[in-house]
């Protein structure tokens, strides 16, 4: 007797390759499968305004990223001693104001050149639930504690949903006609606004993907990793110790699934190689011998640049760059 209900995925659909540009939009699920990606060096963009959780500020940070659309001094406003952005999260806050728009824009001309080359636009949205400035109805992509009387929240349609995913799509496709856009939802539960908002949020989400995956099928996608959560995973154990987050555990079945799904056997055998070889980059010789710890990083380096011999796309990656320039 199978007690299970596993999500069955086609296996190597091959639509993903080793040697393929990415980039991750949405939800700190983003920054999960993201950080999978680069431990198996793979050239990915992970949230380039950081977390990003309702499809508005989602499609507003692709417009500014195809428009390449600068953060301006008067679009930053001081608070716990940092200057934030409603358009970025708060990792990018600093004390100085032009160290934090020197960095923000940084980010949005890498995500602006790395968008035009990439192959494959992961996002994943996190809620239906949308907050909005009350003196300027802007959409905010991060509240930054500001005290909530500065806005009106409210659970956006699914009609509303389908719309501004849909025009982001059809952007999308005419600035970069060869990028393929796969949507998620992320498994991550927001228990603040309460279980029952939050399941009608997913439901929400979930169908306004359906829509325009269905209008747009020849360059969009589906990947199941709410319902891999949700119904085949289904144990408090898959958790975080917040009974939230997934734990690490989930999120490595959630690559494995999402592996074994889109990338091809060559590319597969190649992630396996780069994350043996990422492990190594990690790890830290229990020595206070030079010598061999001199000897350890110069074998480091030597598997780097035979591994860059075999796979030179990889050098494209700042880190590995970095390496073998040394």
């Amino acid at each position: 007797m199978d007690f299970r209900t596993t999500i069955h995925i086609a296996d190597n659909m091959g639509i993903m390759h080793h040697s393929d540009q990415m980039m991750m939009l949405g939800s700190c699920f983003s920054d999960n499968i993201g950080g999978k990606l680069r431990q198996a060096m793979i050239n990915v963009n992970v949230n380039p305004f950081g977390t990003l959780y309702n499809p508005f500020s989602i499609a507003s940070s692709v417009d500014r990223i195809i428009d390449c659309i600068p953060e301006r001094g008067i679009d930053l406003f001081q608070g716990s001693g940092v200057w934030n952005s409603y358009n970025f999260h708060s990792r990018y806050s600093m004390p100085d104001k032009e160290a934090t728009l020197t960095r923000m824009n940084e980010q949005i001309e890498k995500a602006h050149k790395h968008l035009k080359s990439c192959h494959m636009l992961i996002i994943t949205l996190g809620t239906a639930v949308v907050y909005r400035m009350k003196d300027t109805n802007q959409v905010v992509a991060n509240c930054h504690k500001v005290p909530q009387h500065n806005f009106t929240r409210q659970m956006a349609s699914v009609d509303e949903i389908t719309a501004v995913l849909s025009t982001m799509v059809e952007r999308l496709h005419e600035f970069n006609p060869s990028l393929r856009i796969l949507f998620t939802v992320s498994p991550i539960r927001h228990v603040a606004d309460g279980l029952e908002v939050n399941s009608l949020s997913k439901a929400s989400l979930r169908v306004a993907i359906a829509n325009v995956n269905r209008d747009y099928c020849k360059f969009t996608s589906y990947f199941p990793a709410y319902e891999i959560v949700m119904d085949d995973l289904r144990d408090y154990r898959f958790y975080a110790s917040d009974m939230v987050h997934p734990s690490d555990v989930a999120i490595n079945y959630i690559w494995q699934t999402f592996q074994a799904a889109y990338f091809d056997d060559a590319s597969t055998q190649a992630i396996a190689r780069c994350e043996r070889v990422m492990k190594r980059l990690t790890h830290r010789p229990m020595t206070a011998n030079r010598e061999i710890i001199e000897r350890f990083n110069a074998d480091t380096k030597a598997v780097i640049a035979n591994l860059v011999k075999e796979y030179p796309y990889i050098a494209n990656i700042k880190e590995i760059n970095d390496l073998i320039s040394e």
